[in-house]
């Protein structure tokens, strides 16, 4: 996907990790410290057992698309089309699903079950996530 000026998010204590682990290439996911519950999006109170013991760590990075969509429409002035956005279940993050456009490859050769690992964008303070094919993995 090329890159365009795209709305970015507004940066809150609870989502900055995520929005800015890629400067370090790290997909950071909120966790709770006492149940161990994958939190995303990130929030300041764990929704399973209410605990404030959240805090964000780094994950795997890599996970299987659960699903996806071709976008043909531009949304944005001067945004190439199509391409594919991948909503992916993140590994090491049970529950987590991440959504983000895919890159590395044709929106056609995106499909159900394959295995994504990401890859990010800066776009001003933030580090946008995309998701990229692992060559020669299937799920």
């Amino acid at each position: 996907m090329e890159s365009h000026v795209r709305p970015l998010p507004e940066l809150t204590p609870e989502n900055t990790a995520f929005w800015t682990g890629g400067a370090q290439s790290k997909l950071m996911i909120a966790f709770c410290g006492a149940c161990d519950k994958a939190i995303h999006p990130p929030q300041v109170i764990c929704p399973a057992c209410q605990s404030r013991d959240v805090s964000p760590r780094a994950v795997a990075g890599s996970g299987t698309v659960y699903s996806y969509t071709v976008n043909h429409q531009p949304w944005l002035p001067d945004m190439a089309v199509p391409f594919a956005i991948a909503v992916v279940d993140v590994d090491d993050a049970p529950g987590v699903r991440v959504t983000a456009p895919v890159t590395g490859c044709a929106p056609e050769a995106v499909m159900i079950g394959q295995r994504m690992h990401i890859a990010f964008e800066p776009s001003g303070e933030v580090w946008l996530p995309l998701w990229t094919p692992l060559e020669g993995a299937a799920a």
